[in-house]
């Protein structure tokens, strides 16, 4: 995998391993609120980006949890009719923009959630901290080194506080490995075996939406493994320090025996193991389909479209500063979704296979 860049893998992970590694146990808003410094008063939020993430984890359940803390003072993104529907959906009745330097400068939220197409997350971030807010950044923080200096610069200029927010921490299983490995139960970790498996139906799911394109998401070494490759700092407690990856595409894309623009109309469809009837879901009918009129975003794309350009197959290798080494693969197209971990030490091996789909019987 090359870079076009100017900057050096070294340079990249010098920018952006203090953003990497902090640990955080609370929910991002509740962060926020720890920080908010206007006592007796809800903390004011906006949010730009308003497709299913957005809407739910950011919208709809922030407002249950936190009713009593939060508002909304303002809603943005560039699809006027979805932007319509998710105001609807969360509930809420505040303003909407089209613009988010409008929306910024019109309703001064205390905090900006950023839930965007992956390659804009820097703009808004950027625009949010230089005008004297904290925010909040759906994962991954950015798609770049350069997007990461900018991001950095602008939270050292302005003395606010970026959020990413990483939630793969969280589960039980996770910390429960984090607290073995602190008890120093296999000693000293040496190294690291870490493959990751997504399946035909998930795995195939990123293919049909934007993440297909790495203009738009990085790839899914960065939409995807970023949460893979946040466990593993903190896991190890350490900072990658030289990294080193293979990428490849021959399943999804081109690889494909036929291909339409859509599974909507497809004249393969019977033929098709991939066929997605995005209709018989009602939110994302009523959220995507229905407002394809306003950006032309068709969410059901076929995952063989030619412009598919991500990689399906990854594999990589990293040094971390304590010298632990660790092999990591991500596959998208494996008959079951989970993934096998192994930490190897100087007193023992710690062994985790964790099946989040498709269980069976061994």
């Amino acid at each position: 995998m090359n870079t076009t860049s100017k900057q050096s893998r070294r340079d990249f992970i010098a920018l952006s391993g203090s953003a990497l590694a902090g640990s955080f146990f609370l929910h991002p808003v509740a962060q926020a609120l720890s920080i908010f410094d206007k006592p007796g008063q809800k903390m004011k939020l906006a949010m730009v980006g308003t497709g299913v993430r957005g809407l739910a984890m950011w919208g709809r359940d922030v407002i249950r949890a936190y009713k009593d803390q939060v508002e909304f003072v303002g809603l943005s993104d560039k699809n006027e009719g979805r932007m319509k529907y998710g105001k609807t959906f969360m509930g809420v009745d505040c303003p909407l923009f089209l613009s988010a330097d409008q929306m910024i400068k019109e309703t001064k939220p205390d905090v900006l959630i950023v839930t965007t197409m992956d390659s804009t997350h820097h703009e808004f971030i950027v625009k949010g901290l230089l005008a004297g807010m904290n925010v909040i950044s759906e994962k991954p923080m950015t798609t770049d080194e350069v997007k990461v200096k900018a991001i950095l610069d602008a939270e050292r200029k302005s003395g606010k506080k970026l959020i990413v927010t990483f939630n793969y921490r969280y589960s039980p299983h996770r910390q429960k490995l984090y607290e073995l490995l602190r008890a120093g139960e296999i000693g000293t970790i040496t190294s690291v075996d870490f493959h990751w498996y997504l399946d035909t139906s998930h795995g195939a799911d990123y293919f049909r939406r934007w993440h297909g394109r790495k203009e738009f998401g990085g790839t899914l070494l960065v939409h995807k493994s970023t949460h893979h490759f946040d466990l593993l700092n903190w896991w190890l407690d350490s900072d990658p320090e030289e990294v080193f990856a293979y990428g490849s595409l021959e399943f999804y894309g081109k690889n494909g025996p036929f291909r339409s623009k859509t599974c909507r109309g497809c004249p393969h469809a019977s033929k098709c193991d991939f066929h997605w009837d995005i209709t018989r879901n009602e939110h994302l009918t009523k959220l995507y389909v229905e407002n394809e009129q306003y950006d032309g975003y068709y969410r059901d794309g076929c995952v063989f479209r030619e412009e598919i350009d991500i990689y399906d197959k990854m594999a990589v290798q990293i040094k971390y500063k304590n010298n632990v080494q660790v092999s990591y693969s991500l596959t998208t197209y494996s008959p079951y979704e989970g993934y096998r971990i192994a930490f190897n030490g100087t007193k023992g091996r710690l062994e985790a296979w964790i099946k989040e789909s498709q269980p069976w019987d061994e």
